[in-house]
């Protein structure tokens, strides 16, 4: 059990969170090289309802989530063997249905926006309270469960077809002609929306606080990229894309046909 000295070391603080609630426990990921940190992280969210899976270093920490995938994974930036960018780097290729929320102990906007250029959904900076962290767990997970939702309801959203790009919402299905395109959800949330709203044009800062919600002030490249990936996916030519359009000084937009 953590002693008073132990929590005071970590710099987190419990702020008596509330507990999880849900039918089935929600399993964490904390991937966490500070033992202080992660024996206080792993028995504050097992008290609470959750299935917690622990891992002090990168390299176990992408085995661990790739064996069991968890619903999600609390990763720490500085890690020893596989550092937390280099984690989100190689499981944005092998799963990228697992949402990341990045811990950093630098309060620096480069190392935030690298964390969600690479593939996290959110971010935390140490000290952090537990009742923070919870809170933007939940967060996560209630965007999980509403994609989820929407997969589930096969009649809820009719496909849509803009040229040979069709969208399948029920099934969070994307092809491009004869082939299938396989999207983070992210990528796949930002493409409905385009393509549900043609020529209507998006400013970054709605777009962030739409996918993400959450408001990343400041962090315009997080979608900058997050779109160069999309175009990389769904384009002929990234270079000169005909269907996600850049409004320059604004945001983006689909074409209109």
């Amino acid at each position: 059990m953590p002693t008073a000295a132990d929590k005071a070391k970590s710099g987190i603080t419990e702020e008596n969170a509330s507990p999880a609630t849900g039918e089935r426990k929600p399993t964490l990921l904390v991937v966490e090289d500070d033992e202080n940190i992660l024996t206080l992280v792993n028995e504050h969210f097992s008290r609470v309802g959750y299935s917690v899976k622990t891992a002090k270093d990168g390299l176990e920490g992408v085995q661990i989530a790739l064996s069991d995938h968890p619903d999600v994974i609390i990763l720490d930036l500085m890690l020893p063997k596989l550092d937390g960018l280099a984690v989100c780097r190689e499981l944005q290729e092998k799963a990228p249905f697992i949402p990341i929320l990045m811990v950093t102990a630098k309060d620096d906007v480069v190392d935030k926006v690298l964390g969600l250029e690479m593939g996290a959904d959110d971010y935390i900076t140490k000290p952090f309270s537990l009742r923070e962290l919870e809170a933007r767990i939940k967060s996560v997970l209630r965007r999980v469960r509403t994609g989820a939702t929407s997969k589930e309801g096969a009649g809820d959203e009719a496909p849509i077809t803009r040229g040979k790009l069709r969208i399948d919402p029920s099934k969070r299905e994307v092809m491009v002609g004869e082939r299938q395109v396989e999207l983070t959800p992210k990528e796949f949330d930002l493409l409905r929306l385009f393509a549900s709203n043609p020529g209507r044009v998006f400013p970054r800062k709605y777009l962030l606080e739409k996918i993400w919600d959450y408001s990343y002030e400041g962090y315009d490249r997080t979608i900058d990229s997050h779109i160069n990936r999309l175009r990389a996916k769904i384009e002929d030519n990234p270079e000169n894309p005909q269907m996600v359009l850049t409004v320059w000084g604004i945001g983006y937009k689909f074409y209109d046909e």
